[in-house]
């Protein structure tokens, strides 16, 4: 039985007095919770109202769907602008409108802010920036995922610069955190002018159609500046951003899902820089054969194929997560798991325009490859690429200077990394594809791999041109010299006499030697050069 000493009142204190205490400390704590509950119930019934109106959540409906339930805790809820003019010295609510604070996702610690549309539109002022100020540090200290959930109107004009001024320190810290924790950007309404720079960024960002949009400058001023007439949505939209600008990761169709999918890439995640991305259990054996390969990848080379069911084939029950999937489609990035531990699964798509690369290709992968690096996340480069795509357009575009950031992107990554070339392999691409020559740790090919400066067609018009020029019947030498051309220097062993490629192997057997290759390399340290940082291609 435990006994509870009764501490008797301080010297000068009556016990009446300690009891009348007492009473006020209860009626101070009454207090602090009907404050808190008005603070959480936000500017009121009508302002909620119009926000759902919108097809737009509030802030914190948002946070709860975003963490596991009641593990939440929010800061600086009691914040107040000290502003003054324009009105806003009549217009002080608490929290200045971002909700901040940690809590579980997955079981994880997970920081967020969340702009509150309903108090000034979300517009970013002092007190509102160094709220999210506090935050990023708090996350940068932990070491743990920063989540920002977009629903504003960006700076508050009333505050003039030192609202741009706030801006500017959330930049800074985007910046300082990048490669050391995940940053994640959700935009759930509008994010635009300079707020628009900090999702830019971040590792990730998702946005939620019909309600998302962001821009630099608004159909307004672009209609005023350019003549050209167009709306919100198809200038800064979801689909805009996700298949045209390329800046958008994701586009969801509402924010329930989308905030899932937000869970599911944090699950795939490390907290930090300085650890290793969670493994989890799985069914599915590391032994079982890949069978089903035989029949999805058409062994002539010129035949189309959908890459992403090779992938679905090979990872842990089928589940991976696409990065940009519909932007620059002709190379395929996606986040999965192989035997538990997640894996970086970069793959030319031969079913859009046949799997070439090309700029944007160039920058997706590179943007990927660098983001797995940061986070010591594996990576596995499925190749089956015809070279780059030519034309005036990529050479004047700078074809050049984007098919180095993959090069670079690939060549400065430390993480183990297998290849695995599945047919053909031309040119400078096959280089760039993450080859034995440029780093990978391990290369292994598929039987049907073709490895060659370029096809043999084109090969031996070059080679035997004079020779063609000069027959008889230049149809029938053309293909004799094709066919002399692919046996002594296309045949799929030939990068494998040459130590190019490590191993050829059954694709019934890429399950198993991708994971053995993997589980071989968990531990590598490939320490870099000391420098302050690369001078990579822009």
């Amino acid at each position: 039985m435990t006994v509870v000493e009764e501490i008797p009142p301080g010297p000068g204190i009556s016990p009446g007095a300690a009891a009348s205490a007492e009473s006020c400390l209860r009626d101070r704590a009454a207090e602090l919770a009907a404050l808190r509950e008005r603070v959480r119930q936000g500017p009121g019934e009508h302002a909620t109202e119009a926000q759902h109106a919108k097809g737009k959540l509030t802030a914190r409906e948002r946070i709860d769907l975003l963490f596991d339930e009641g593990t939440f805790s929010e800061i600086e809820e009691l914040r107040r602008h000290r502003a003054t003019g324009f009105g806003l010295e009549g217009r002080r609510p608490h929290t200045d409108g971002v909700v901040t604070g940690w809590g579980k996702v997955h079981g994880r610690t997970v920081f967020a802010y969340a702009h509150d549309f309903r108090i000034f539109g979300g517009a970013l002022g002092e007190a509102h920036a160094e709220k999210i100020h506090k935050l990023m540090d708090l996350a940068e200290a932990a070491g743990a995922p920063l989540v920002g959930l977009c629903d504003g109107a960006g700076a508050r004009i009333q505050e003039g610069v030192t609202a741009l001024a706030g801006y500017g320190g959330i930049f800074t810290r985007n910046v300082r955190n990048s490669g050391v924790i995940p940053q994640i950007s959700v935009v759930l309404g509008p994010c635009a002018g300079g707020a628009a720079y900090s999702p830019a960024l971040t590792d990730f960002v998702f946005m939620v159609r019909g309600i998302a949009q962001m821009f630099i400058t608004g159909p307004d001023v672009v209609q005023a500046v350019t003549g050209e007439v167009i709306t919100h949505d198809a200038l800064g939209g979801a689909d805009a951003h996700a298949s045209v600008s390329g800046v958008a990761h994701f586009a969801c169709d509402d924010e329930e899902s989308c905030l899932e999918d937000v869970r599911h890439l944090l699950s795939l995640l490390p907290a930090n820089n300085r650890e290793l991305p969670p493994g989890a259990p799985t069914t599915d054996r590391p032994d079982r054969r890949t069978e089903a390969l035989l029949d999805l990848v058409p062994a002539d080379p010129g035949r189309a194929y959908d890459i992403r069911a090779v992938i679905e084939e090979i990872v842990d029950d089928g589940d991976y997560l696409e990065i940009q999937g519909n932007w620059a489609t002709n190379i395929v990035c996606a986040l999965s798991r192989l035997d538990g531990q997640v894996v970086g699964v970069v793959a030319n798509q031969p079913s859009a325009s046949a799997g070439v690369l090309d700029i944007r290709a160039s920058e997706k992968a590179a943007r990927f490859v660098q983001t797995c690096d940061s986070f010591n996340i594996p990576l596995v480069t499925l190749v089956d690429v015809p070279g780059f795509l030519p034309g005036v357009e990529q050479e004047h575009g700078g074809i050049i200077r984007h098919g180095a950031k993959l090069l670079y992107a690939y060549c400065n990554a430390t993480v183990p990394r297998v290849q695995l070339i599945l047919r053909k392999a031309y040119g400078g691409a096959y280089i760039v594809m993450d080859s034995r020559s440029i780093g990978a740790d391990v290369s292994l090919a598929w039987p049907s791999n073709e490895i060659a400066v370029m096809g043999a067609e084109g090969a031996a018009n070059v080679v035997f041109r004079r020779e063609i020029a000069a027959a008889a019947d230049p149809d029938a030498a053309r293909a004799r010299l094709v066919k002399e051309y692919r046996a002594e220097l296309m045949h799929p062993y030939y990068a494998a006499e040459r130590g190019l490629v490590d191993s050829v192997i059954d694709p019934a057997d890429t399950r198993i030697r991708l994971i053995d290759a993997l589980a071989m390399l968990r531990a590598k340290h490939a320490p870099l050069p000391s420098r302050k940082h690369g001078n990579q291609p822009q």
